[in-house]
């Protein structure tokens, strides 16, 4: 090289020669690491170090385990080495989920507010209304992407709470990723205060003029016995409901609800309807017009035990029944029997509104007579061949009664036999109500001549008396071991005579309309009877072996708060408050086991803690469950 290019030469950036460093060092836990410092010249290239001997984990046996980066305590191994109660304290599994909601119920008909106007009817611990109060948790709706992370529920349960609380507690389980990796997993209480709050349904029976379709309902009777056991019968059903006002008059929010109504009354009572309809508003432009609507049903003026005299025709089609009949039952159709042969027919409703007749004599109390048993015989009947053979179990029941007008007793001797299909229930000494066709007046000419001409029977049994009724007692309804519930009626404003006369003929209605359920077992079939107080204090009467009797009312028919003869136990003294929540401590949890729900008792839900610690999870990756069938986080 030329001198003068080797003086203008600049010096090199690196040593020449090799240089090596190397370092050693001691750690807390007597572990040594030693590196070796390069610095071998490169152009492109800086000084590196090698690790020689490293040793950053501590083993314990067959466990190794790393230092937390926060408090440096010995730990297994997680993609974000920090112990749980790091995690736990510097990352809060349940931010942005509420804890507290409100939800709203109206206090008028029980239904839980949903949303837009909706509202749902559910009950305490179901399934249904733990979906409500989920929905109303807010930040539990998973996300994909966020700054909290992914979401999971794991399990909801329900708290007990107290009865009059007002207040709603579901713990909840989630699992949340706050780490690339990690998931903790932690338990919460969330509260709902219930707030109360009319439905759309309920605000609108309070206005006048809110409803869309009319029910009216008629019978052309003197009594309400027919009432009382529609009445009962929309009880047991629940064909009421959805309705704004009640009475003879059914008021309903809008035409669909009105239809099922009348599609109901049509199962249970033979019913003729007329419907009519109003204009309120029209929209030309829109082509809407506003209707109220009024449907007209009237049932047939027939009823249980009223006295028929059958047209010809309509006898024929029914087996060739005998035209003198009792109305043994209503329902879609009219039952009808034979007194003196058991024989028995049902008139089709249509048949009925083609020819319309009226009963020959009602069962009214001022028409029916009062009849003491003297004896009885068992009758057998030869077969007929022109008419519909009687039932082998029907003709079993026939016997020939001899008895007396109760009024008679003491008076004469007068006596009266005669063919009854009640033969079977009466023993001597029974009181029984029958019709007194040796002084009664028949509204049919025919029938009031056949009457008087003697080809018509001297009495016909309608029913036995039983209990106090029969002896004539007068606390005899007090006595009664069933009882039965009413709807709530919205009653018109009347004068203060005619209100009482009314109410004195509606106790008279309601004490014959018991006497027909106590004296029939298949109507206490179609509706719901309920134990009354003289029930529970051992009232009812004793059965003896020899009696046949298969229409007195019994404890196995009152299957509501049913109390068999259990004596309490004297010991214990139970204040007003425990009987009145004594249903709710024995009901909570069975609908929750039932939905197959967790449930928090009442002793453990009083130690229960608002927010539990968060613990990781197992494995810390999310299991198959958080994933879709592509292989996507949810």
């Amino acid at each position: 090289m030329p001198a003068k290019e080797q003086q203008n030469a600049k010096p090199s950036t690196y040593p020449q020669s090799p240089a090596f460093v190397i370092v050693r060092y001691n750690t807390s836990f007597n572990s040594t690491v030693e590196a070796t410092l390069s610095t071998t010249p490169h152009a492109n290239q800086p000084a590196t170090m090698e690790i020689a001997n490293a040793a950053p984990a501590i083993t314990h046996g067959t466990t190794s385990t790393i230092l937390c980066c926060l408090c440096a305590t010995p730990i297994a191994p997680n993609p974000s080495n920090t112990c749980t109660s790091c995690l736990a304290s510097t990352a809060d599994v349940t931010r942005g989920i509420s804890t507290e909601a409100t939800l709203h119920q109206c206090r008028g008909c029980s239904r839980w507010h949903q949303d837009a106007g909706k509202w749902i009817g559910c009950e305490l611990e179901s399934r249904e209304l733990m979906t409500l109060c989920l929905n109303n948790v807010s930040g539990l709706r998973k996300k994909k992407d966020g700054a909290g992370g992914r979401v999971r529920l794991v399990d909801a349960a329900w708290v007990w709470t107290e009865p009059h609380s007002m207040r709603l507690k579901i713990r909840l389980t989630i699992q949340r990723e706050v780490v690339s990796g990690t998931i903790l997993q932690q338990s919460f209480v969330v509260t709902f205060i219930v707030r109360n709050q009319q439905c759309i349904e309920c605000q609108a029976a309070f206005r006048q003029g809110s409803w869309k379709s009319l029910v009216q309902v008629r019978q052309r009777v003197g009594h309400k016995r027919t009432f009382l056991y529609l009445e009962q019968l929309v009880l047991k059903h629940g064909a009421h409901r959805g309705r704004l006002g009640m009475g003879m008059d059914f008021y309903f929010p809008d035409k669909g609800k009105a239809a099922r109504f009348i599609s109901f009354l049509e199962d249970v009572v033979p019913m003729k309807v007329k419907s009519s309809k109003k204009l309120i508003s029209t929209d030309d432009k829109s082509n809407v017009s506003n209707y109220k609507y009024t449907n007209l049903v009237e049932i047939c003026t027939l009823c249980k035990d009223d006295l028929l005299f059958l047209p010809k025709k309509l006898a024929r089609s029914i087996g060739n029944i005998s035209r003198l009949v009792l109305v043994k039952n209503i329902s879609n159709v009219i039952s009808v029997i034979d007194p003196l042969t058991g024989q028995t027919g049902n008139i089709e409703s249509d048949a009925y509104w083609r020819e319309p007749f009226r009963p020959v004599i009602t069962a009214a109390r001022t028409r029916l007579t009062r009849f003491v048993v003297l004896g009885k015989d068992p009758v057998f009947l030869e077969r007929n061949m022109s008419k519909k053979a009687v039932g082998k179990s029907q003709r079993s029941k026939l016997a020939r009664i001899t008895a007396a007008r109760e009024a008679d007793l003491g008076m004469n001797d007068s006596q009266m036999e005669e063919c009854s299909h009640l033969g079977y229930l009466m023993k001597s000494g029974d009181v029984c109500v029958g019709y007194d066709l040796t002084e009664a007046q028949l509204v049919d000419d025919e029938a009031e001549e056949l009457r008087t001409s003697g080809k018509l029977p001297d009495f016909v049994m309608v029913r036995k008396l039983y209990g106090g009724v029969a002896s004539g007692e007068s606390d005899a309804a007090k006595k009664r071991v069933f009882r039965l519930q009413r709807l709530d009626v919205k009653k018109g404003e009347e004068n203060t005579r005619k209100k009482k006369k009314d109410a004195e003929m509606e106790d008279v209605d309601e004490e014959d309309f018991m006497q027909e359920l106590e004296a029939d077992k298949e109507m206490r079939t179609r509706v719901n009877i309920y134990k009354s107080d003289a029930a529970a204090k051992g009232n009812e009467d004793k059965d003896d072996g020899e009696d046949e009797d298969d229409q007195k009312i019994t404890l196995d028919e009152l299957l509501d708060n049913l109390v068999l003869d259990s004596k309490p136990d004297e010991a214990i003294e139970v204040d007003d408050d425990m009987e009145t929540n004594q249903g709710a401590f024995i009901s909570e949890g069975e609908r929750a086991a039932k939905d197959k729900i967790g449930y928090v008792g009442r002793d453990e839900a009083l130690h229960i803690v608002s927010k539990d610690t968060a613990v990781p999870v197992a494995g810390n990756v999310w299991g198959k469950e958080f994933m879709d069938k592509d292989g996507n986080f949810l």
